[in-house]
């Protein structure tokens, strides 16, 4: 979704436990973000439900004992595009039914707000499966992860949809081990919701160069950009180096360097094609990436030291050309 840029933040306070919402009744608050509080929630008939409650808190303040937010005139056309953005997301994220994107039930109006009503999945997301068990990031599980998430997202895509926030927070491991695309939060039509006013929330690290300056460009191989930072991340277990960082100075060892003879090179090569800093030279679609990581693999095998830095010099050779090139 989107949120006004550089003001002070303030804190919001969520809905009490027990609070009935429409025809939820409010169990507890799962997360609070900069721009939103997600809830668990039950429904008239029991099922429990996560409700994402459209709160800015750079725009508007819910203080304690409260349930409609304090918003300045100052700061009201900005949170009533930004709640119309939502509401507009609420409904197209409706129209998705896909095994790897989280299901959105509902959305509506309430206390001067809007709220999206998506189906409660049972897990952890891959940032929490990868932190506190390093030994599950093998190459068979990068592969399946991915080629599955990737399904949901040629779904988000083929709806003229686009994620824009994809990193292994964002992707949710249910316990049968499925992954599914969750938070929306900025999700938008791609020629939608678009002022000077506001731009697309993003994380940086996993964010692609336009998001940054070039927004007229952000399309699939956007995404693409955030789904390579993301195998990045598996693989190394810390954040990327942030794209705009990147296109002053790129300190990012590429996968082929820092993983050779641990991981395919086949696999790296493709991480290292995602993050291409000039989006031309990425994959054009999630399917693209997708037929390239379900390739047959040849097991890396230890190089002898004098291929090893061979095959060093080569690589470093051949980013310097891509770099000129871009």
């Amino acid at each position: 979704m989107i949120a006004l840029t550089r003001m002070a933040q303030q804190a919001n306070h969520p809905l009490p436990a027990g609070f009935q919402l429409d025809e939820y009744l409010i169990e507890r608050q799962l997360s609070l973000g900069g721009f939103s509080i997600v809830y668990l929630a039950r429904d008239s008939e029991g099922s429990r439900v996560a409700i994402k409650e459209y709160l800015p808190n750079t725009l508007a303040l819910r203080k304690e004992g409260q349930t409609a937010p304090i918003i300045s005139e100052e700061h009201l056309p900005a949170f009533r595009y930004g709640m119309k953005c939502f509401f507009e997301e609420g409904r197209a994220l409706a129209g998705l039914s896909h095994p790897n994107v989280v299901r959105v039930l509902n959305f509506f109006r309430a206390n001067e707000t809007v709220y999206m009503v998506m189906e409660y999945e049972h897990g952890r997301t891959l940032q929490d499966m990868i932190q506190k068990n390093r030994a599950t990031v093998t190459e068979n599980f990068i592969r399946n992860v991915f080629t599955k998430m990737l399904n949901g997202l040629r779904e988000v895509h083929t709806h003229r949809l686009l994620h824009l926030d994809l990193k292994p927070s964002n992707v949710y491991m249910r316990n049968n081990h499925i992954p599914v695309l969750i938070d929306f939060g900025a999700a938008r039509q791609t020629l939608a919701c678009d002022t000077p006013m506001l731009k697309p929330m993003y994380t940086p690290g996993f964010a692609s160069p336009e998001h940054y300056h070039q927004r007229d460009l952000l399309g699939p191989w956007s995404d693409i950009y955030s789904v390579g930072a993301s195998m990045y991340a598996c693989i190394s277990g810390a954040t990327p180096q942030p794209a705009n960082e990147r296109m002053e100075k790129d300190r990012m060892v590429p996968a082929m360097v820092r993983w050779e003879g641990r991981y395919s090179d086949q696999l790296l090569e493709t991480i290292d094609w995602c993050m291409c800093l000039n989006h031309r030279y990425r994959p054009q679609s999630a399917f693209a990436l997708q037929k390239a990581l379900t390739e047959p693999v040849v097991s890396p095998t230890p190089p002898p030291a004098e291929a090893v830095r061979e095959s060093w010099l080569g690589q470093v050779v051949g980013r310097l050309k891509r770099a000129r090139d871009a």
